[in-house]
């Protein structure tokens, strides 16, 4: 990873109009999808982007790549202004900067093969491999992990997974500096999860690739990107480095984010307090004054109702939007409480079966921690 800047977004807003009656169309309002963020992404480096649904995680990575059109702010890529640039002069563009699409049935043409779906951007930008289109294909369709001899057959002859990768084929087939990562994993069962998001990091080591990841799943945020930036009604809230914001969040809605993160541990899992949000999500077309978080709130006072917090950096490269940080560390000994937020695990000692059976023999096997036996069922 490096520290070169491949991609700055500052003060970039989206909205839709909210237009009423049928034959004579009038505007009543508009839904305010994106709400000046800001963001860096380096060369190499994967953002993950987080929040729950409906926060606008998905319509800022669409903004970004100018698949949809921004209502205000500037996106500079390699130190050009894409908002300025027209849809002709876009095109070139398009080869370094590329996206997965969340849905691996939608975005794929059912009336194309997959060699004519992942040669699609050798036609758009006129470009002709050496070998030959079909043999570059058919070399990247092995290196996401298909089959070559699958070149001539239709996305419905394919599980969701390969189609997934046959996505990442289509975007990384001209290798790209920059990819939008749309939720690419969320259809996909977990043991396929795993495959793609290893994938992933194989094809950014090999290229050089920088991710702006869009996820829901905190747990698939935490394995792949290494900053994250946390995301409410079209407003990054925090932003900081996996580690730090994992283990010292300071704002209160990704204290709620990682409270619902389940503990693979039984017993630390019921000493945990999850963090119930009251409410549901308030309406884009009419956000709350003040900090948009302030109606969900159990920190809000008057000032928060009033007062937009601003985006301050509490810490070297942590950047909190809140009136009152909590500023008290998770930690792995911090488990209980309503800021539990994330626990780490304990390394486990694990013996091999030799020493297992040594001790057996020998008479010196202890009791495995952690297991409550009933009363005469011990093992040993």
């Amino acid at each position: 990873m490096s520290n070169q800047e491949i991609l700055k977004v500052d003060n970039l807003q989206k909205s839709f109009p909210v237009s009423k009656g049928v034959l004579f169309k009038k505007q009543v309002g508009s839904i305010n999808a994106v709400n000046g963020i800001n963001l860096t992404v380096n060369q190499g480096e994967t953002l993950g982007l987080v929040g729950e649904s409906g926060c606008g995680k998905s319509t800022a990575g669409r903004v970004i790549l100018r698949l949809l059109e921004p209502t205000a702010g500037s996106v500079i890529f390699e130190g050009q202004d894409i908002t300025k640039m027209s849809r002709h002069d876009l095109v070139p563009l398009r080869s370094r900067m590329q996206m997965i699409f969340q849905d691996p049935f939608s975005s794929l043409n059912p009336r194309h093969t997959v060699g004519s779906i992942i040669s699609a951007p050798y036609a758009v930008q006129g470009i002709k491999p050496q070998g030959g289109v079909k043999s570059a294909v058919q070399e990247t369709m092995e290196r996401v992990g298909l089959n070559p001899e699958h070149y001539n057959r239709y996305p419905n002859e394919f599980s969701g997974g390969q189609r997934q990768r046959i996505g990442i084929a289509r975007a990384v087939t001209l290798k790209p500096k920059f990819i939008v990562c749309d939720e690419p994993v969320s259809a996909l069962d977990v043991s396929i999860q795993a495959q793609v998001i290893n994938l992933l990091q194989d094809l950014q080591d090999e290229f050089g690739i920088a991710y702006l990841f869009v996820a829901h799943d905190l747990s698939v945020v935490r394995q792949i990107s290494n900053r994250v930036a946390v995301m409410y009604l079209g407003h990054i809230v925090e932003q900081a480095s996996r580690e730090d914001l994992y283990s010292h969040p300071h704002h209160p809605y990704t204290h709620a984010l990682l409270s619902a993160v389940p503990v693979p541990d039984p017993k630390l899992e019921a000493q945990r307090e999850r963090i119930v949000l009251q409410g549901d999500l308030p309406s884009s077309i009419n956000l709350p004054s003040g900090c948009v978080f302030h109606t969900r709130c159990w920190k809000a006072t008057d000032k928060c109702r009033t007062d937009i917090p601003e985006l301050l950096e509490l810490a070297p490269g942590h950047l909190v939007a809140c009136h009152y940080p909590i500023m008290e560390s998770l930690g792995s000994a911090k488990i209980a409480g309503p800021n539990s937020g994330f626990v780490e695990q304990p390394d486990h000692v694990v013996q091999p079966p030799s020493e297992v059976l040594q001790n057996l023999q020998s008479g010196h096997a202890t009791r495995p921690k952690g297991i409550d036996y009933a009363e005469g069922e011990e093992p040993f």
